[in-house]
């Protein structure tokens, strides 16, 4: 946090690397299938991220080494390549996750107050 700034909230590129952590983690990761996944998941709550933030928040999980891209041809095609992420460094995801669920615990306190004192 830069500039004496303090968060409030988890932010939502924050929100969505988490989630990418997780999808590695049960070897179920490209790009599109993680989208899909997303919408599906928080249709309810009416967040439906797109193609550029999911994409995004992989980016800089490869910029800050924790995954890695890699080429493969799509099962059932003969040709066609999808990229798929995998860990480049494991203990730097459980680090993210760990910083991430304290974060989130504050935030989940935050809004329990205020539903709390105004509803």
């Amino acid at each position: 946090m830069g500039r004496g700034e303090s968060k409030f909230l988890v932010k939502q590129r924050a929100f969505l690397k988490l989630y990418m952590i997780r999808l590695v983690e049960e070897n179920r990761l490209y790009g599109m299938q993680a989208l899909d996944e997303l919408r599906q998941t928080f249709q309810n709550f009416g967040y439906s991220p797109n193609h550029s933030e999911i994409y995004r928040a992989l980016h800089e999980l490869i910029d800050d080494g924790v995954l890695k891209r890699k080429k493969v041809i799509q099962e059932g095609a003969k040709y066609k390549e999808i990229v798929i992420y995998q860990f480049q460094d494991y203990e730097q995801a459980k680090l993210y996750k760990k910083q991430m669920k304290v974060d989130l615990d504050r935030s989940i306190g935050l809004l329990k107050s205020a539903m709390s004192e105004i509803y």
